[in-house]
């Protein structure tokens, strides 16, 4: 997906989420480890709900912020969620299986960080500021379930 706005930049984002929780739950009924599948499918309705959550930002965000241009900041595709997952979730240990979902939140939050510092209006630093709190917040609800599930 070509992001050029920050309304794309809000699509790209919950598709990025959407498409993380069918890989997750799709894994979570391979996984031959039992605590590996509970992990996936916990993080899996945990993406889902987080889609949920980013459209939302759509519904409610100032139009002038979401029509303001983001290309100049960005490449087509700000990050490659594919990336994340070199092999299948269902051949990951649980460890493994975090650092895979942590490394793409953070590279999320690391690309609203960036742009926040460069946007140029208020709308726009002002919706960027809740799209990065969000994640920030849901990535550390992430962890701390995620440090449960490892302690089981």
């Amino acid at each position: 997906m070509k992001v050029e706005t920050f309304s794309d930049l809000i699509v790209w984002t919950r598709e990025m989420h959407h498409w993380l929780a069918e890989c997750l739950a799709h894994c979570s009924t391979q996984s031959e480890q039992e605590l590996a599948r509970m992990l996936l499918t916990y993080l899996a309705d945990h993406e889902a709900a987080l889609e949920k959550i980013v459209d939302g930002f759509v519904k409610r965000a100032d139009p002038k912020a979401l029509n303001t241009w983001v290309y100049d900041y960005l490449g087509n595709e700000p990050i490659d969620p594919h990336r994340a997952c070199d092999r299948p979730f269902a051949q990951m240990s649980v460890d493994e299986i975090c650092e895979a979902v942590f490394d793409l939140h953070n590279q999320v939050i690391d690309l609203y960080r960036y742009l926040h510092g460069r946007a140029e209006i208020p709308e726009a630093r002002e919706l960027l500021q809740a799209l990065l709190d969000m994640e920030e917040h849901e990535t550390m609800r992430l962890a701390q379930q995620s440090n449960r599930v490892r302690g089981m």
